[in-house]
């Protein structure tokens, strides 16, 4: 069987920063694999391209630049919200808005986005948009350590199903 449309697909890998010897960010070990159902647009387009075909036992290693990663970092995704955005009460959270703080938000479409504080000034905060990778050059290294046949129900919701994912609301019925 090989990674492909469909696919329940179980791998290790390590995420390295800017460069194949760079900083590791992340380590997926055989303990604890990602595991996920390959072609529903879960993870990076160029990730699961250079997945495709490979079988159990493969080992991988690629890059990914920022514009197919994360994407490039936009200045314009640095905002100044205002302070009164963030009052409980009628009194402001210091407690949330301190520097560095990631914030969950909804933009005016009602699309949910983070957003870490950068400043915070006497009438506003100043908060960051971009993803936290946002333009870095991405290295994976890995090694595919199972492929199965998704279930129709996973294929039909378009996520896994399993013994501890089932009653956590996703679906009806699940």
């Amino acid at each position: 069987m090989i990674v492909a449309q469909n696919k329940v697909v179980s791998l290790t890998y390590e995420l390295r920063l800017n460069s194949k010897s760079g900083e590791i960010i992340e380590k997926v070990e055989r303990e604890s694999p990602l595991t996920f159902l390959f072609g529903t647009g879960s993870l990076l387009p160029k990730f699961e391209d250079n997945l495709a075909g490979l079988k159990v036992g493969d080992g991988f290693y690629f890059d990914l630049i920022s514009e197919d990663a994360y994407g490039n970092f936009d200045e314009n995704s640095i905002i100044k919200v205002p302070l009164h955005a963030f009052q409980i009460e009628g009194r402001v959270d210091y407690d949330l808005v301190k520097i560095g703080n990631k914030i969950p938000m909804q933009d005016s479409e009602g699309h949910r986005l983070t957003g870490v504080v950068k400043t915070v000034d006497t009438d506003s905060v100043t908060m960051d948009f971009n993803h936290p990778l946002a333009g870095s050059h991405l290295f994976f290294s890995g090694e595919i350590t199972d492929i199965r046949q998704a279930t129709e129900e996973e294929i039909s919701h378009g996520h896994l199903h399993s013994a501890s994912s089932c009653g956590d609301g996703c679906c009806e019925g699940c």
